[in-house]
């Protein structure tokens, strides 16, 4: 019965988010339901004590790097260097290789610090354009999107700023640059394979002559050719994130040691707190500063003339994306503590490998929030102790902890009720059932890509 509670809060949520409703919403309403059914006498409690609890903690710790993120991604845009970026990769790549050039455009953006939302409303535009021209259907816009953007470069490739990559650091006390030879190797195995898929299915759809197709929902208008930025220019301030990520998590502990302390007049208590707990948040935030001061080093007047209402709408959409992940994070929370959940965490701890452990723990419950960074939040807080005592026991360093614990959370997560694949759909105007078929299967690479790194460092030790 206590299992069943579990899954029938997980079917709500996954049923309202699906239909569109506000996660927000409903993820309270799904955990306090399972509160309700297991001891009514404790929603009021465990709503204010546990559920707002872990979703302010999530929100102090980690909304500087969702807003910034966003920020960063909206003076790319309105300074027209993402526009620049992509022409100038489709140029270099080809038109003829549409899906390779969208899938790299998105992956420069992901790792250059770009929100993955950002990315997704930025690239929609000229993939769509692409696709036209070529007569590739438009419903494998989404999968060639989610390749490029919620892949490899959210939480394989070494060094990402993304919030994926960043979390298992505040457990392992590791950097962003964690295991990057097992993240290189992942991040191939996943572009390979998933172009070999995507392609797959371009000449099928070609040899059944099947075009672009009819579409009129969020149909972008199309390009206009105009003057553009340079092309080195627009890459500059991507670059200086990737570069001073890795510059500032060297250089931020041998300025402030091992432990920080702020001890002013007003304080009754001083406040303390260990660097390697926050050296890689501090480090991305940085580094997004120091993004966003470029591109308005070398565009300032596009985007100062648009920054009000554009800052509005980035400021908004980070929110929101924070928002919704915090509340994931209280609903996974207040499931972690009910009874069933101990039969669940009980047969997970059965696995024997710690490795595999951890990716199964982390992949099951980023695929239950639907949300990677909630979902391996979850997983980490309530076991990071034991995966560290058992890879210790095993002599497995934290550096692999932290790689397979990010990739993981990318496996699963993106199942039809996670809010990513929703807004991508919204976005691109189709629906789960013309287009989530080649999302899934990106799923599936990005799960099966995590056992293919732990099987590396298994048998060959590198990482």
């Amino acid at each position: 019965m206590d299992l069943l509670i579990i899954l029938l809060a997980l079917g709500l949520l996954i049923y309202v988010a699906y239909k569109g409703h506000s996660v927000i919403l409903f993820a309270p309403v799904a955990a306090l339901l399972a509160v309700l059914l297991t001891e009514p006498t404790l929603v009021a409690p465990v709503y204010i004590g546990l559920f707002m609890d872990k979703m302010v903690q999530f929100i102090r710790q980690y909304f500087p790097v969702f807003m910034l993120g966003a920020v960063f991604g909206k003076v790319i845009e309105l300074s027209g260097f993402s526009t620049s970026i992509v022409s100038s990769v489709i140029k270099l790549v080809g038109g003829s290789r549409a899906m390779l050039s969208i899938v790299l455009v998105c992956a420069i953006l992901t790792y250059g610090g770009v929100s993955l939302f950002v990315v997704v409303f930025a690239v929609y535009p000229f993939a769509a354009e692409l696709f036209r021209q070529l007569q590739i259907p438009k419903r494998l816009i989404p999968g060639t999107i989610a390749l490029g953007a919620f892949s490899f470069t959210m939480d394989s490739l070494p060094g990402t700023p993304q919030i994926q990559n960043i979390i298992p650091t505040t457990f392992f006390h590791t950097n962003t640059w964690a295991a990057p030879w097992l993240g290189v190797i992942g991040s191939v195995f996943i572009l390979v394979t998933g172009m070999l898929y995507l392609e797959s299915r371009r000449r099928s759809a070609l040899a059944q002559g099947e075009g672009y197709g009819q579409h009129t929902l969020n149909e972008p208008e199309k390009m206009v050719a105009g003057p553009l930025p340079s092309p080195w220019i627009a890459m500059l301030p991507l670059v200086l994130v990737a570069a001073l990520n890795k510059v500032f998590t060297t250089v931020i502990p041998s300025v402030y040691g091992k432990t920080y302390m702020v001890d002013l007049p007003g304080l009754k208590h001083p406040v303390t707190g260990e660097v390697s707990a926050v050296v890689a948040i501090w480090a991305v935030e940085a580094a997004l500063l120091v993004g966003i001061a470029t591109v308005l080093l070398f565009a300032f007047k596009p985007v100062v003339s648009r920054f009000a209402e554009g800052s509005k709408a980035a400021v908004s959409g980070s929110l929101l994306a924070a928002m919704n992940t915090a509340s994931e994070y209280g609903f996974g929370a207040v499931i972690a503590a009910l009874p069933g959940f101990i039969s669940v965490t009980a047969a997970l701890k059965a696995i024997p490998n710690p490795l595999v452990n951890e990716a199964i723990t982390v992949t099951t419950l980023a695929g239950i929030t639907g949300s990677a960074s909630g979902g391996m939040s979850i997983a980490l807080a309530a076991m990071a102790d034991t995966f560290i005592q058992n890879a210790q026991a095993a002599g497995i360093p934290m550096e692999v902890l932290h790689r397979v614990a990010s990739m993981a959370s990318g496996g699963m997560d993106t199942l039809p009720h996670n809010g990513a694949v929703i807004t991508l759909l919204a976005v691109t105007g189709l629906t789960h059932r013309e287009s989530y078929r080649d999302i899934f299967a990106v799923t599936c690479l990005k799960t099966l890509a995590v056992f293919v790194v732990i099987g590396v460092y298994l048998l060959t030790g590198l990482y």
